[in-house]
């Protein structure tokens, strides 16, 4: 389905915001935080609650205002712009639609709030009803939809007015599973089809992956990390975003040894671990400098220990399986207290490996990452 509501995607702005800092008492919300989303982006805020993400969106908004910094769209500061003359659209996690209004109603209030004329109105909100797949609703009130129909109002009650961009403050966050990815899969089709430029709240990281051109990690007001999905997920720089994007196994150990650009890392087990050193190290870690590396479970061959990896090895006992059907799971004891975690597709032909089985863990050089601290 195509969808189209006036000039949308001629009218998206680029967004930037500059050494942005905002307070509340002692406690920094913002804490110079610049990023650059450009015109069509649908860019996300990724991180636990309390990390600022949504005061940020607020901020852009123009409901909060900054202690110091700047908002800039499409090269022009907006900071002394109240909220109504930003043109941006917010839809919030409660959808906040007036359950006394018919769902046309819902979506023509902000027509009306501009003066629109009647046969405009009519006209833009039937476009809007079906550009959300909800042609026939106009007569409803919200407390006669599902939620995800709700969440659709919300939707083309802020596209109707054709805003220069979106703000999605954790939209789907109160819808039962199924209805939330399958609401996720329409947004990212709408949002591409209208090329308007999408900033995203979230705490969900498989929500950020999905949805995302680009992702800032956020984590205790600062953006620790920024890049496309593939980049956060796959070359994680600290451990937090290690952690919090996805799973990952970390392993700590000192350098043993730099040649060109690939460091000998011995771990706490005694293993040698040869690893790629990359950004954000400027240059290579030193002989004897601590490190922590960073594994995801999907990356790590899982072998009996008579085979011969040739790769980096280590080798443990299988501590628990759990069959997931799609893949099992399995935590693999390495010594010195320490369990990795290993998801492999699932052996169709094979039987699961039972606890107390002696493996051989493997991954290549290139599937492992160094880190920097927290």
């Amino acid at each position: 389905m195509a969808y189209s509501v006036g000039e949308i995607g001629q009218r998206a702005a680029e967004i930037q915001v500059s050494h942005l800092v905002k307070r509340f008492g002692d406690l920094y919300a913002v804490q110079d935080v610049s990023l650059r989303i450009r015109k069509g982006d649908f860019y996300t805020f990724l991180g636990p609650s309390g990390c600022g993400k949504t005061t940020l969106l607020r901020i852009i908004a123009g409901f909060t205002q900054a202690d110091s910094g700047d908002i800039i769209f499409d090269g022009k500061p907006v900071n002394h712009l109240p909220p109504w003359k930003r043109e941006v659209g917010m839809v919030f996690q409660n959808f906040a639609l007036w359950p006394h209004m018919s769902v046309f109603d819902n979506i023509a209030f902000g027509l009306r709030e501009r003066k629109f004329a009647k046969d405009a109105i009519r006209e833009k909100v039937y476009a809007a009803l079906k550009m959300v797949d909800l042609e026939g609703t106009q007569n409803r009130r919200p407390s006669q939809l599902s939620g995800g129909q709700q969440q659709r109002v919300a939707l083309a009650r802020t596209l109707v007015v054709e805003p220069r961009g979106l703000l999605l403050d954790e939209p789907l966050s109160s819808l039962d599973a199924k209805l939330r990815v399958q609401m996720r899969n329409e947004l990212v089709r709408l949002q591409r089809d209208l090329g308007i430029t999408t900033i995203y709240v979230t705490h969900d990281q498989e929500e950020a992956l999905a949805l995302s051109t680009r992702i800032a990690v956020f984590s205790k007001g600062r953006v620790v990390q920024e890049g496309t999905p593939k980049e956060v997920y796959e070359t994680p720089v600290r451990r937090f975003v290690a952690d919090f994007v996805g799973t990952s196994n970390v392993l700590s150990g000192t350098v043993a040894e730099v040649v060109g650009e690939t460091v000998s890392v011995k771990t706490a087990m005694g293993a040698v671990l040869r690893i790629r050193w990359n950004p954000p190290f400027d240059s290579p870690p030193r002989s004897g400098e601590p490190l922590l590396v960073s594994i995801r479970p999907e990356s790590i061959r899982l072998a009996d220990v008579k085979e011969d990896i040739t790769e980096n090895r280590i080798e443990g006992h299988v501590r628990t399986s759990i069959y997931l059907g799609a893949q099992v799971q399995y935590e693999v004891d390495i010594g010195t207290d320490s369990l990795l975690r290993v998801n492999l597709p699932n052996p169709r032909h094979l039987p699961v490996l039972p606890e107390g089985k002696a493996v051989r863990l493997g991954f290549a050089m290139a599937d492992a990452g160094l880190l920097l601290g927290t």
